[in-house]
């Protein structure tokens, strides 16, 4: 049977050596010596959005993590503001959204301005922030301060007895392959000034743009260039007679540039103002005074009124679009991830949540590398998945900064269009490799390999709840192995073959579960107290590393219980669900019609999800036969041979 949670409760008073002391047993173990080195899984350098989501999952997936920030304190003011429609899905599964949706900003529509020398300031047209062509659950841009994204992180690890060690900068690290914890990083407390050396399995570098881990690590390098463009931003709560202030807007003016305006949570408004190209002051720093830059945005503006009342941050950038040359070192035991993998402008609101997601996918794949049940064919996919969406989003934010800078609304409205599934993160996708694998025979549906799970309603048969079926499972680090079938009794034998060789040893999935669930027993995943409302349990009641789901539209009735069912569907009583909510569907859609395009009357479909929501592959079968099971066991192992180990 898989494990139970761990709950390891620590006082938020404690400083953090009182933390790694009381729960060294769960979280942290020590070594004593010249330097007391501390011995961890995984450390993590930066403690921004970024490295908080991979150190937040790696510590509840159970792995040994220490994160550390050369910063005294949270980010308390500027930097990075928007969530993105698939951010929040993430955020959700993790149970850690709804701080954020009840403190932020929701953004619906975006407008564009336009002034020349022979017409005054104008609206040229509104627009839906996202339109219907991208299937959403969340249609909207969330705007959050930064520090409100790490502080729904940091208070989640203070839960479960992990706090970020501050005011300690990494230096370098060593790499002695013979090592049980290989790599050796060296760091210094910018305060007392002591040298402390963590040992690591893993060393992932989340720390900006100017990483000192990326400069570490060999043949990493960044590639790109940084345009002409200066920009100066401003947050603060603004007085004025412009219409749109609650929108974001696009203002450009013909001869002093443009203007981007976001409403922020706390009645603030963030001001991005361009120091147009080519202009003497677009050269000079030292006249880039926040008094000019309020002078400039009234320029611009003119003739509205602007005004603040108070300014918050102010701060002034060139932008650069650049993306490192590797992602990892050649043995695979220090990454980077971020800002330090790729940077570009802030204007589209990419930055943070490009940053997260390359967390969210490196995460899963590191807990299972170091529970001994990937190849290292898993890890060798980080690289080759999120350096392409970094030069997916490089060539994305190159026209749409250009575009921004050219004034045109028609260009501007045209690339955002073009761009919009990308930009709300449902049109990032993943080539084929070993975790995505083309599916045999015709394609229908919207299920792709390497694409995210489209949203969908159904009903939950225990509860009777409707549900989002993309978001009901928690993110727990586990595969989703879904059944879909019209009849339950025609579909039994099937279900009966498969759910009969993942309890045994026979087959590769069943040894993989047997494997994972005695790692999860050794070294169990970290709970908070507040993991009780979410009953993690619920989700993996037979193995840690698989949650099975039964998705159906068989009428319920009598000749319908979940006691009829054969093992592991029936001890999956949570994730069993009835396709009868199409009325509540985006697209006024059925799960099994909108995700597989259909099921004939006696196909049986599976489909392989991956732990960061990614469709791993799908499959039909002709019909809910042993013939059939049998295939789709073989089928199974295949799959999951390609980058997990059973022993």
């Amino acid at each position: 049977m898989p494990p139970s949670y761990r709950v390891d409760s620590v006082r938020s008073s404690h400083s953090v050596s009182d933390v790694a002391s009381t729960v060294s047993a769960g979280t942290q173990a020590t070594e004593d010596d010249a330097y007391r080195s501390f011995l961890s899984d995984v450390v993590v350098v930066g403690a921004g959005p970024s490295g908080l989501m991979l150190a937040d999952n790696l510590v509840r997936f159970g792995i040994k993590t220490r994160i550390i920030d050369d910063r005294h304190e949270r980010t308390a003011t500027g930097r990075a503001d928007g969530l993105q429609p698939k951010t929040l899905e993430t955020l959700r599964q993790l149970r850690l959204c709804e701080p954020l949706t009840r403190k932020g900003a929701k953004i619906y529509d975006i407008s564009f301005w336009n002034s020349t020398a022979e017409e005054k300031l104008h609206r040229v047209s509104r627009e839906v922030h996202y339109p219907p062509v991208v299937d959403l659950l969340d249609n909207y841009l969330l705007l959050v301060h930064q520090g409100m994204v790490e502080s729904v992180f940091i208070d989640d690890l203070k839960e479960r007895g992990v706090e970020v060690v501050r005011d300690m900068r990494f230096n370098d690290y060593e790499y002695t392959p013979q090592r049980v914890r290989p790599v050796s990083v060296s760091c210094t407390n910018t305060v007392s000034r002591q040298q402390k050396t963590y040992g690591a399995r893993y060393l992932v570098g989340c720390d900006g743009a100017h990483s000192r881990v990326r400069k570490a690590m060999p043949n990493s390098v960044p590639m790109g260039a940084s345009s002409d463009a200066v920009w100066a931003v401003l947050d603060g709560v603004i007085d004025t007679d412009f219409p749109d202030l609650w929108s974001k807007v696009v203002v450009h003016s013909e001869e002093l540039g443009s203007i981007l305006i976001i409403p922020r949570e706390r009645n603030l408004t963030r001001l991005y103002i361009e120091l147009k190209p080519g202009s003497e002051e677009s050269t000079v720093k030292e006249r880039h005074t926040e008094e000019f830059v309020q002078n400039r945005a009234r320029q611009i503006m003119h003739p509205y009124r602007l005004e603040w009342r108070n300014v918050e941050w102010f701060g002034r950038y060139q932008i650069g679009q650049r993306v490192a040359s590797r992602f990892n070192d050649d043995d695979r035991k220090v990454f980077i991830a971020g800002d330090a993998s790729h940077t570009h402008s802030p204007k589209a609101a990419q930055g943070m949540n490009t940053s997260m997601h390359d967390s969210f996918n490196l995460a899963w794949k590191l807990n299972f590398a170091i529970r001994g049940l990937a190849k290292p064919s898993l890890l060798q996919t980080y690289e080759h998945e999120r350096k392409k969406i970094a030069e997916d989003l490089i060539n994305f934010d190159y026209e749409h900064a250009n575009a921004f800078s050219a004034g045109d609304p028609e260009a501007l409205a045209a690339n955002f269009e073009k761009n919009v599934a990308f930009i709300s993160g449902y049109g990032v996708f993943y080539s084929l490799n070993v975790l995505n694998t083309p599916s045999k025979g015709p394609h229908r549906g919207l299920l792709k390999p390497g694409y995210l799970l489209p949203p969908a309603k159904v009903t939950r048969f225990v509860d009777s709840n409707p549900v989002d079926i993309q978001t009901d499972i928690p993110a727990l680090g586990q595969f989703r192995i879904y059944f879909f079938c019209h009849n339950i009794h025609a579909a039994m034998p099937f279900l009966d073959t498969v759910c009969s060789a993942h309890l045994a040893p026979s087959s590769f999935v069943g040894r993989v579960t047997m494997a994972g669930n005695a790692s999860y027993t050794q070294q169990p995943p970290l709970a908070a107290p507040h993991d009780q409302f979410v009953c993690p349990e619920r989700y993996t009641p037979v193995s840690a590393v698989f949650t099975y789901a039964l998705v159906t539209d068989h009428v319920r009735t009598q000749d319908f219980e979940v006691e009829m069912l054969p093992p592991i569907v029936r001890d999956s009583k949570w994730t069993i669900y009835l396709d009868d909510m199409a009325h509540k569907d985006t697209r006024n859609q059925k799960c099994i019609d909108k995700w597989l395009g259909g099921l004939d009357p006696n196909e049986v479909a599976v489909l392989n999800v991956r732990p960061d929501g990614y469709v791993g592959c799908v499959r039909r079968f002709k019909n809910g036969s042993r013939e059939s099971g049998f295939e789709a066991v073989k089928w199974l192992d295949q799959y999951y041979e390609g980058f997990m180990k059973d022993t």
